[in-house]
């Protein structure tokens, strides 16, 4: 998850639109459970209607298409072609929720997971990873829980440490994320949030490719007072409503990729001034009111509002599993 669209100053946010993030951020999160027997979804009445949500074609992609790695669009209305799946297991990484099938991505970003599942077990002795929703097969609009994650360059890292042994299917689709925040939402729990979940978000902020990474405001917050030494990653870290179960990667476009659309670079300011934060911890923002009026469905994209090389995407035949 995390933000979405173009760089925005939260200041902007109206409270209707504040609602909206909010509602966004609370589906398909690290901590809700899947289905260890899930239900394949219906074929569609009729799947050329003008009308019809881009995510129901998506979701019905069960495997990627053909040919190399291709990204098309942006992380909020894109898709990609050939992407690569990422092992459900590894010796520092299991996949959580395998029932949403989406831990399919850029072979990059697949490339970039697997070695933060070995520097957090080298850096920080967790014994690896556990990685959350990746994109669908062929990117594209989820049917919950995301706008982005549509292009293969984001990915969802739980802040619970993968535990020291192999998980069940039972498990991987049941057992919830730690919430890292406290209560209050004014700071980190200091019970469960530990000098290793630096390190490991620092590996992640590391990694040249990588553009941002959403977390919750109370844990920027701990970050930017408990960093050490080269604090320069700490530009990369960006406040964003939720994340307080997972972290959010994201990844600038591949050289060459001519379709991608990246988000503008930020500043390579810390971060870390009381001006910097002073919003996320108001009152506004902690307690939200709704508005008096509730806001309409807002209706969803259509294959025809996305770029057209995703319709050449959907239609490409699959890859041999």
């Amino acid at each position: 998850m995390g933000y979405k669209g173009r760089s925005m100053s939260p200041c902007r946010l109206t409270p209707l639109l504040l609602l909206l993030v909010l509602l966004n951020a609370g589906s398909a999160l690290a901590q809700d459970k899947g289905s260890v027997n899930p239900k394949p979804l219906p074929p569609l009445a009729n799947p050329n209607d003008p009308k019809l949500g881009a995510k129901e074609l998506f979701a019905r992609k069960l495997l990627p298409s053909t040919g190399p790695a291709h990204v098309i669009g942006s992380y909020v209305k894109g898709c990609i072609g050939g992407a690569a799946q990422m092992p459900l297991n590894g010796e520092n990484w299991q996949v959580m929720r395998l029932s949403r099938n989406r831990n399919w991505g850029h072979p990059d970003m697949i490339a970039l997971i697997k070695r933060l599942a070995a520097k957090a077990h080298k850096d920080a002795g967790w014994p690896g990873i556990l990685v959350g929703d990746i994109g669908q097969p062929r990117g594209g609009p989820a049917l919950s829980g995301h706008a982005s994650h549509q292009i293969g360059l984001d990915a969802d890292i739980w802040l619970t440490p993968m535990p020291d042994h192999r998980l069940s299917r039972e498990e991987r689709e049941e057992t919830s994320a730690v919430m890292m925040v406290r209560e209050d939402r004014l700071d980190i729990d200091p019970n469960v949030f530990t000098p290793g979940h630096v390190l490991v978000l620092r590996d992640a902020a590391q990694e040249p490719a990588v553009q941002r990474i959403f977390v919750n405001p109370a844990i920027k917050k701990a970050l930017c007072r408990e960093a050490k030494g080269d604090r320069s990653w700490l530009s990369k870290i960006r406040p964003w409503w939720g994340h307080d179960y997972h972290f959010h990667i994201r990844m600038r476009c591949p050289p060459g990729a001519g379709e991608c659309q990246s988000q503008p670079s930020q500043s390579e300011d810390e971060g870390c001034k009381p001006s910097d934060l002073a919003y996320w911890f108001s009152d506004s923002v902690l307690h939200p009111k709704p508005p008096p009026t509730p806001p309409k469905p807002k209706p969803p994209m259509t294959l025809a509002q996305m770029p057209a090389a995703c319709k050449a995407v959907l239609r490409a035949p699959d890859a041999k599993p």
